[in-house]
């Protein structure tokens, strides 16, 4: 797998409970890239040793090295890339499987065309579905944060306020999802690397923000990988939503951090009045629509009272978040 001389590719994967969708992973890598040297690079956050064999039976001549403990994405990826050697460096996450020669595509496109700063594929879901709903602007990430009825007005209001970053080529984006990052070593080193605080999500918002000012951003809508997502959940699934119970709460504390660091202080302030203030307002909401139907007031309040708990778990981190301290924003 890793070639004798100084490989072109460092691909780092991080390991929590998913070594044999490394395996497949591998596989997969193994089966499609051809004309690229590569080295791979898996960087462990599970407590749970047997992992290591799994892996390293299967593909001895991958790089194993140990967190000590769930360092979560950023701090993992950071260890992956110090300790890596490939002029290119790809974040590639353990529930994907590449279906063709991707690698080499986007290794090309990096080496012939200075102006890009990193590069990514299109996801295809578990289900074999394009994801086309993959957010891939910063403004449409921001919009999904506010809360609001479902009408047009505020729809328009908010896109009137936060509106989309337009490029001329089709494939610039803002930013590219974390589970498939390829970028220069030397990009790295001029933007940095991911920000340590994170634990998990958001650091590729946050990181790839940074990328961008060194160059262009480009999604491949014509080059595609498998991700299959929640790798590292029993049943492979999303947790259920509601309209005001859309966030997983380690999620929101780092896309909170994130609108921090990139939007600061006004635009933080303001996402968390908004939460605040919503919290009366769907308690009131529910308890007059109760009374209109002849129903105890305080019944159903179940939907209410976790975003207030979830609200409270946000508060939490407030003061390190509105100051930008250093730390491990982990719930």
């Amino acid at each position: 797998m890793q070639a004798p001389t100084t490989p072109a590719l460092s691909i780092i994967l991080v390991n929590y409970k998913t070594p044999h969708l490394i395996v497949d992973c591998l596989h997969s890598v193994e089966k499609h890239t051809s004309g690229l040297t590569y080295e791979v690079l898996v960087v462990n956050n599970d407590p749970d040793p047997s992992g290591r064999a799994v892996v390293l039976n299967a593909f001895p001549n991958t790089r194993w090295i140990e967190m000590g403990y769930n360092a979560g994405f950023s701090r993992a990826n950071n260890r992956g890339i110090t300790e890596s050697a490939g002029r290119l460096v790809l974040l590639l996450n353990s529930d994907t499987l590449l279906i063709d020669n991707v690698l080499k595509r986007c290794a090309d496109l990096l080496d012939n065309r200075p102006e890009v700063a990193a590069v990514g594929p299109m996801q295809i879901t578990r289900d074999g579905q394009v994801h086309t709903e993959a957010y891939d602007g910063f403004s449409q990430l921001r919009r999904y944060f506010y809360i609001v009825p479902g009408s047009g007005f505020f729809k328009k209001l908010l896109h009137r306020l936060l509106p989309d970053n337009h490029y001329t080529d089709p494939n610039e984006v803002d930013w590219l999802i974390g589970s498939f990052i390829m970028t220069r070593r030397e990009t790295i080193q001029k933007a940095g690397m991911l920000d340590d605080n994170f634990f998990m999500y958001a650091e590729d918002v946050e990181w790839c923000y940074r990328l961008g000012k060194q160059g262009k951003m480009l999604l491949l809508r014509d080059a595609f990988y498998i991700h299959l997502e929640y790798g590292s959940s029993t049943d492979y699934q999303e947790r259920k939503v509601t309209h005001i119970n859309r966030f997983k709460p380690q999620m929101h504390v780092s896309n909170l951090l994130w609108v921090r660091k990139q939007y600061g202080v006004g635009a933080y302030l303001l996402l968390i009045l908004h939460y605040l203030t919503l919290i009366p307002v769907i308690f009131g909401w529910k308890i007059s629509v109760n009374l209109l139907k002849l129903r105890h007031p305080f019944s159903e309040l179940e939907n209410q009272r976790e975003f207030a708990r979830h609200v409270g778990i946000f508060l939490r981190f407030f003061w390190k978040t509105l100051l930008n301290r250093k730390g491990f924003y982990k719930i």
